[in-house]
Formats: C-alpha cells, structure tokens, sequence
C-alpha cells in the first residue's frame, strides 16, 4: 500500500468544527525519494524503495553510496519498501506527503515504542502483587507470586509472565485520522497518540 517515511514531531490539540478539543500528533513526513523501483521481472514482486532524513556521505558505506549515486540522491537514514503503489514512480522521484495524503483520510502509523528498561510484573503486565503487607508477609506487594511449577514440570515454560525488558518493540497503530496537511512545511497532524519518542522515525501507511 502507498506509505512515506517520517518522524515524530511532538504532540498538540487543535480544535475541531464542533469546538472540541481533539489531540493530535505532529509527523514530519517527506520528502522522501525513490531509491529502488522493484518488478515482478527482476525481483518476483512490485515495491518502491524510499528513502528519508540526510546522512553525512563519509558515514555512508561504498555500498550504499552507489545505490544512492543510482538515484541520484543525497545519501539518506531510513530506507523502506512500500508495496502497491498505484501511480507509476520513477527512480529518483521525490515523494511529498500533499501526494499521498489529504485531511479526513486514514492511516496506519508504525513506530519503535518507548524503551523502559528492565521492569518487574506490575509495570510490565499489570499485576496486582501477592496481597497484604500483615500475617507474616514482608515485601511482597510488588511480587509475582507463585509461578505454579512443582518437581514436575521441574522448570518454568517459555513465555511466561516474568520480570524483563519492557518497551522498544516495533507497534502499529490501526486507523489514524488525519486532521491537517501542512505541505509547505512537511507536516502531518493525525488524530491520537503514536508509538515512539520525539525525533523518532515512523512508517506513515495510507
């Protein structure tokens, strides 16, 4: 499906026409450029690369310099494949968000969720703790309690509900309003919250 690449802004509200208060988040979308144009011929599939956001060309390997040299771009941070474009792009296109997108249309947003770090079953999954700080228990509100295994099984199964690493996976976010278009400046206001920290890169699908 059609898509550009951007970046997370910061949050805001605008109103609507009904005088509400709608908060929104604030996307630097584009201006991306084609660095691939994928057939069914050469590559088994249809797909358009874009790439976004200037890198320095001596933090640039040789490799990637050619490919952007191809395009005849600037050496780009992100690059990603979007398929089903239905407009015929070319190599070295520059795709804009006032192309792809227009106010009152939906989207999907993908992003890196926040990092939290190493955290314990409350945070992570919402558990209520052992119960009471009387009878006996000390520092226990925050435990996990039993985990349920005995001498058989004898270990723990895979998957299961345990302190660890929270945040920092790859979210998707379903069906986002776009309330505003602002082309001269690249920017794109949809309904809600997003995945990912300010600054960090999105995948905007139409």
């Amino acid at each position: 499906m059609p898509g550009i690449i951007g970046k997370k802004i910061g949050m805001t509200s605008v109103f609507g026409a009904d005088g509400k208060n709608i908060p929104c988040t604030v996307i630097e979308a584009g201006p991306c450029v084609v660095t691939q144009v994928k057939s069914v011929e050469t590559d088994g599939y249809t797909a358009l690369q874009l790439a976004y956001d200037e890198k320095k060309e001596k933090r640039t390997n040789k490799s990637l310099l050619g490919h952007f040299k191809k395009a005849d771009t600037t050496p780009k941070r992100k690059l990603v494949e979007f398929q089903s474009f239905k407009d015929g792009r070319k190599l070295g296109d520059v795709i804009t968000v006032a192309d792809i997108l227009k106010e009152g249309d939906w989207v999907d947003v993908t992003g890196i969720s926040k990092g939290k770090g190493f955290q314990g079953v409350v945070k992570r999954y919402g558990f209520a703790g052992v119960g009471g700080a009387t009878h006996g228990q000390h520092n226990r509100l925050r435990a996990p309690g039993s985990l349920g295994a005995s001498s058989w099984p004898s270990r723990v199964f895979p998957g299961k509900r345990l302190p660890g690493r929270m945040g920092g996976d790859q979210v998707k976010v379903l069906n986002l309003k776009v309330l505003k278009v602002i082309p001269e400046n690249n920017l794109l206001l949809v309904k809600g919250s997003i995945p990912g920290a300010k600054g960090s890169y999105l995948i905007i699908e139409e």
